[in-house]
């Protein structure tokens, strides 16, 4: 639907609105960043998923995070130009409605709100479990209902730290983010000052430059390293998210998602390198190949590194990683559904915002409740359901990055020519992103149709599989139903092409729009 007052040959136009009520201003480059980083969750993602990662391509893992980085800082170029010109906290949701129309933004909208629920669960889970241990209650950590009522405890803490406001949410997050940093720099450079001066035993290797290659791979362990690797690095997009919370909102977040990205890939391939070392890839004992490490081999490198103090201090750090992530993670999807109960794609509740916390209220509480219903319901029927829902986050992420950088592509693709600037950075590099995150996706959705991927199974279809596309699917029928009631936006009438964002008026229009 053209409007009157902006050219129809522009794929996009915004303007300074009123906003939709938001904290402007709230944030700087280093406070964007961190929640970001919070959002990723470093030590958590890297204790969880790194040896399933060596499991399935050996040596290679420092060589797997780097190929992941590719795509993902392609994905991030696509989140910067988009924010440029729109910065708005519906991200993938407005981007996509923008670009190809109602129906394919709202799915993305819902590929955001289910990756966030099933991480959700997860990290409360994680978080339990880690406090438990740290304080020496390893039996209590085996103990479902204690186990879960402290992982709900978790949840609904973080959600009523994201509910207070923004700014309590980022001086929290100063702090989670540098202990975790802090005690994952202290275990790297302490594994290989072991290694190099043969103090580390007889397991330990030095590192190799074949480490690096991904070359020798096969196609499946690739798509299964990259799929896994996604979710390391996943919740980056989280500093688009908070956008109009930020200072010069249309600049510092792409800024800070392009910052994040590189933090974690440095920090991954060092911490991936110094554990390959030190732990060998030996089949007992802190071996890699063990499996029974695979669920967490950083703190099996705790007591042979630094001893019962360290040790210690990687569990309460996996602990805090994942309650972290909680927050940061119920932050961008609550604004996610602010924004699109703003341009009418769900019910006006979620628009509603606090007026003194400046918060998502309605959005912030419902996402702290559908995450304590998704664990409530995989941790009482199995435990094994809960670990494949963790494995087939990677698919929802796909799906949503993808749609993220296509959404660039078409967003542009009147003035890609432009500049050799505009094609790279607007139509090559997203484009090439997309490709990636459609094959990432694709190739692992084939490999968990298998019964035997992961540890449970639906008839004869992998519970990976089933979980992953099913949460995917189920928004099929949410939109159907929204569409029912909410028939202006998927007619296009309250958001198009050339509808101006709501953002905060700070007296200067975005930047980069066309």
């Amino acid at each position: 639907m053209a409007r009157a007052d902006h050219p129809p040959s522009s794929p996009l136009a915004t303007s300074p609105a009123a906003g939709k009520g938001l904290q402007s201003g709230a944030l700087g480059l280093w406070g964007n960043t961190v929640i970001g980083l919070g959002a990723t969750a470093p030590v958590y993602s890297l204790a969880a998923t790194l040896g399933y990662v060596v499991l399935a391509v050996h040596d290679k893992a420092p060589a797997m995070f780097l190929v992941a980085f590719v795509p993902m800082l392609l994905v991030a170029v696509a989140y910067r130009e988009l924010n440029r010109a729109a910065p708005d906290c519906g991200t993938t949701f407005t981007w996509g409605t923008k670009a190809f129309g109602p129906w394919v933004g709202w799915m993305g909208g819902w590929g955001v709100a289910v990756s966030a629920i099933i991480v959700l669960a997860n990290v409360a889970e994680i978080s339990a479990v880690y406090t438990l241990r740290f304080l020496g209650l390893d039996g209590a950590a085996e103990n479902l209902p204690l186990r879960v009522g402290l992982g709900l405890v978790f949840i609904v803490g973080m959600t009523w730290v994201s509910y207070r406001g923004i700014v309590i949410s980022e001086r929290i997050q100063n702090v989670l983010i540098v202990v975790q940093f802090l005690v994952l720099g202290v275990v790297s450079v302490g594994a290989l000052y072991l290694v190099y001066t043969g103090g580390a035993g007889d397991q330990a290797v030095r590192p190799q430059w074949d480490w690096f290659s991904p070359f020798g791979v096969s196609g499946s362990a690739l798509a299964e390293a990259v799929i896994l690797c996604i979710f390391i690095y996943w919740g980056w997009d989280a500093c688009l998210a908070v956008s109009e919370e930020t200072r010069d909102a249309d600049r510092t977040p792409g800024r800070a998602a392009l910052l994040a990205t590189v933090i974690l890939v440095v920090t991954y391939v060092l911490v991936a390198v110094a554990v390959q070392a030190y732990a060998g890839f030996g089949t007992t004992g802190i071996g890699l190949n063990n499996p029974e490490n695979a669920d967490d081999v950083l703190s099996t490198l705790g007591a042979p590194v630094g001893g019962a103090v360290l040790s210690g201090l990687l569990l309460v750090t996996v602990a805090i990683s994942a309650a972290s992530s909680t927050q940061t993670t119920i932050l961008p999807t609550a604004r996610g559904t602010l924004s699109m109960a703003v341009y009418g794609a769900l019910p006006q509740r979620f628009a509603k915002v606090h007026p003194r916390f400046k918060t998502p209220s309605y959005g912030t509480v419902v996402m702290g409740a559908a995450a304590v219903a998704f664990y409530l319901v995989l941790s009482l029927v199995s435990q094994n359901a809960l670990q494949d829902s963790i494995a087939s986050l990677g698919l929802a992420v796909a799906f949503y990055y993808g749609i993220t950088a296509f959404s660039c592509v078409w967003f542009f693709r009147r003035t890609l020519t432009r500049s050799a600037r505009d094609l790279l950075l607007r139509g090559v590099f997203p484009a090439l992103g997309g490709l990636a995150m459609l094959w990432a996706f694709v190739q692992s959705s084939v490999d968990m149709l298998a019964p035997d991927y992961g540890f449970t199974t639906f008839g004869p279809l992998g519970g990976v599989f089933v979980i992953g596309v099913g949460m995917l699917a189920l928004g099929v029928p949410l939109m159907l139903l929204c569409a029912a009631r909410l028939g202006a936006f998927f007619r296009g009438q309250t958001l198009d092409a050339d509808t101006p964002v709501l953002v905060p008026d700070t007296g200067q229009p975005p930047v980069g729009g066309l």
